[in-house]
C-alpha cells in the first residue's frame, strides 16, 4: 500500500437506480400539483413545462453524480468515512480507534462491522457496495493491520 492510498466504493447500480425513481416519481408528484394549481388559477401552461424540464435536469444530473463520483466508503490510510448510510453508527473515524472488524447481520442485513475501542461501532452494510464485497472486507482488514502495526 503506499503512503496516500484513497479507495471509494460506489453505490451499488440497484441503490442508485431507487435513488433516481424516487427523484422522479417527486417530479411527477410536483408537476400534478402545478398543473392543477395552473389549471385553478390560470397560470400559462409553459411554467409547467419549465419546471418539469428542470425537474428533469436536475434528477439526470444526480443520475451522473450517483453513477460516476458518489461514494458510499472512502477508505484511506489514516482512517474511513461512511456516507448514504442510516443507522451507520460513528461515520468516520480513523483505524487507531477501531479495535477489530467483522460481519454481522442486523434486520437480516450482511453488513461489515467496525468495533471502535470506545465501545461504538460502524456498520457498513456490503450489499449497497458496487464492486467486490469480499475485496472491500480485505481492503477494510489490510488498513486495520497496517495501521495497528503503525506502517
Amino acid at each position: 500500500m503506499s503512503a496516500s492510498t484513497v479507495t471509494d466504493y460506489r453505490l451499488a447500480p440497484v441503490f442508485a437506480a431507487r435513488l433516481v425513481g424516487l427523484g422522479l416519481m417527486v417530479l411527477a408528484v410536483l408537476a400534478f400539483g402545478l398543473t392543477a394549481a395552473a389549471l385553478a388559477w390560470s397560470w400559462p401552461g409553459d411554467l409547467i413545462v419549465v419546471v418539469v424540464a428542470l425537474g428533469l435536469v436536475a434528477v439526470l444530473g444526480t443520475a451522473s453524480w450517483l453513477r460516476s463520483r458518489a461514494y458510499v466508503v472512502r477508505l484511506t490510510d489514516t482512517g474511513y468515512r461512511v456516507r448514504f448510510v442510516r443507522g451507520v453508527g460513528v461515520a468516520e473515524g480513523r483505524w487507531d480507534e477501531v479495535r477489530e472488524a467483522g460481519s454481522a447481520h442486523p434486520r437480516d442485513v450482511v453488513c461489515l462491522v467496525l468495533e471502535r475501542h470506545d465501545g461504538t461501532t460502524t456498520s457498513i452494510p456490503v450489499e449497497m457496495l458496487a464492486g467486490d464485497r469480499d475485496r472491500f472486507a480485505t481492503d477494510v482488514r489490510e488498513r486495520l493491520e497496517a495501521a495497528a502495526s503503525g506502517s
